[in-house]
């Protein structure tokens, strides 16, 4: 399931997809730790490739520019491209640019401690925005905007970086799409065949990337970034899937890291990556999907939808009936509601709107419910967008391990979990299904631990996340020794360092600025409750 912005996503497959989540001179580039490497000789020649890669790229820099115009990203951000291998077991083979964009920091010169890199996640979401924290005044961000260059990179394959593509995009967001719960075995039949469709769609139409398209290559693209940045070290910040990035980056260059912060931790154990991952997140959705219903509940006054959580799903339930029997102004139909009620449990920020939207409806006002859920055709870059970020996601969780192809066992598991989790399952399922007959190799994911010279890291994490649940942060925290875990107790937005809650804030700032930590795990207290 996808996990990266707070904006609906359209998914493809005929069913709804989830919005699913580097001051020093690097002319010595460190070779990685050869323990970290594995003793495959395969990823040994791919570390050797990135070493002669940041090598080239600390020589080459970036060439900063006024970032294009229609790139949406105003001055003083800078923009510019960092040039790595297609594959890195051959360096000097076909190359590829990385988009990258900068904003300087807002403190003097002696203030300055280097640059701070972002991922906000995916696989497929583009890192490009983050300086605009800098330039929108973000008051969460003030005190490390200080000391740090904020960078952002579209990872490969995503934006302005080799994008790829796996159908039309305007093919992709057409609705109404099928009803994502089958009742059928003939529906069944039907998603079976768009997913292996949409793989299909995947070879023909970007072949070439996808044998490459996996998290460690975005890792050794990280770790070039780095190095053309003129960084010795890596100060690096990922939320969702970025967290995945840290883990992996911790894992094969543990000596290129400063500090890092790691916010709506992806479990990174191998039987987790990436099958196992999406049926957590359907249980832990189910959840979420719960709390703001009693949320919605307890604030009947605003919205008439209900006194209590079972109220609220009838409602929910007859809602999606109405528009299976006959889509909301012919293109909302129960796919259409899923992507855009799904925001709601994925962040708090959600809530009044998604609420807002459906107490409309039930008061009558159904456009403003499909002015919220249909696509628009005329979006064509929008569409673009969603298209790519469904590719690169689809790409790179079906590379990067390898995925049950049998089709008995897909349908046992979801069957089995949609009964008490109805919400998400089989929409899940569907948008993950071209993975069992993905037309390229699917590799086996790294093992992430410490290695020796990895500095402590902080980990950031709500306690009830849908999209990237609890016990991914535990796992994260066990294999990196030494690191430090903040949970946000009785909450479950994803991604929590952008939230204003000063327990969290101040240690965030103090890691950032201090490297230092707290002597033990650190729990706190939730941040606000939205208000109606």
């Amino acid at each position: 399931m996808r996990d990266i912005r707070p904006t609906r996503r359209t998914a493809a497959l005929g069913s709804a997809g989830a919005l699913v989540a580097a001051t020093l001179v690097a002319g010595a580039v460190m070779a990685p730790t050869a323990s970290a490497t594995g003793d495959r000789s395969g990823q040994n020649r791919e570390m050797r490739g990135a070493a002669i890669a940041a090598e080239r790229a600390a020589k080459a820099g970036i060439d900063w520019q006024d970032c294009p115009a229609d790139w949406g990203l105003e001055k003083p951000i800078q923009c510019g491209y960092v040039t790595v291998p297609l594959d890195y077991a051959k360096p000097h083979g076909k190359q590829i640019k990385i988009a990258v964009d900068r904003i300087g920091n807002t403190g003097t010169k002696e203030e300055r401690q280097g640059a701070l890199v972002y991922n906000p996640g995916g696989p497929g979401g583009s890192g490009l925005r983050f300086p605009r924290r800098v330039t929108t005044k973000a008051p969460v961000w003030a005190n490390i905007a200080k000391a740090y260059d904020f960078v952002g990179f579209d990872p490969r394959g995503v934006g302005h970086s080799a994008p790829i593509s796996c159908v039309d995009p305007q093919e992709f967001v057409k609705a109404p799409k099928a009803d994502p719960v089958p009742d059928t075995e003939a529906d069944k039949r039907t998603q079976r065949k768009l997913a292996r469709e949409y793989a299909e769609g995947c070879y023909e139409r970007s072949g070439d990337m996808l044998p490459y398209m996996t998290t460690p290559n975005t890792v050794r693209d990280l770790d070039v970034i780095r190095a053309a940045l003129g960084e010795k070290k890596l100060n690096f910040l990922g939320v969702s899937y970025g967290t995945y990035l840290g883990a992996v980056y911790g894992t094969l260059f543990p000596g290129h890291v400063r500090r890092m912060v790691v916010d709506s931790v992806v479990n990174p154990s191998r039987e987790k990556i990436w099958y196992e991952a999406n049926l957590d997140q359907d249980v832990a959705f189910e959840g979420r999907w719960k709390d703001w219903q009693d949320w919605v509940a307890a604030n009947d006054a605003t919205f008439h939808l209900g006194t209590t959580r079972a109220a609220v799903q009838a409602k929910w339930l007859e809602l999606r009936a109405t528009a299976k029997k006959s889509p909301l102004g012919g293109v909302v139909g129960p796919a259409e509601l899923i992507s855009f009620f799904q925001s709601a449990p994925y962040y708090d920020s959600s809530w009044v709107p998604v609420a807002t939207v459906f107490s409309k409806y039930v008061a009558g006002d159904t456009q403003a419910l499909i002015d919220a859920a249909a696509p628009d055709l005329s979006d064509t870059a929008g569409n673009a967008s969603s298209e790519n970020g469904n590719a690169v996601y689809t790409a790179v969780e079906c590379a990067d391990a390898k995925w049950p192809t049998s089709w008995t066992k897909w349908d046992r598991d979801n069957t089995r979990l949609h009964k008490d989790h109805p919400f998400m399952t089989w929409a899940n399922a569907w948008m993950n299904l071209p993975c069992a007959t993905w037309p390229v190799k699917q590799q086996t994911p790294v093992n992430v631990k410490s290695h020796k010279n990895l500095p402590p890291v902080l980990i950031v994490q709500s306690e009830r996340d849908a999209a990237t649940p609890y016990e991914g942060a535990v796992e994260l925290h066990d294999r990196f020794k030494g690191s430090r875990l903040i949970t946000e107790k009785g909450a479950g937005s994803h991604g929590v360092t952008s939230l204003v809650n000063s327990c969290i804030n101040t240690r965030v700032d103090t890691y950032l600025l201090t490297g230092k930590l707290d002597t033990a795990d650190v729990t706190c207290a939730p941040h606000a409750t939205p208000k109606p």
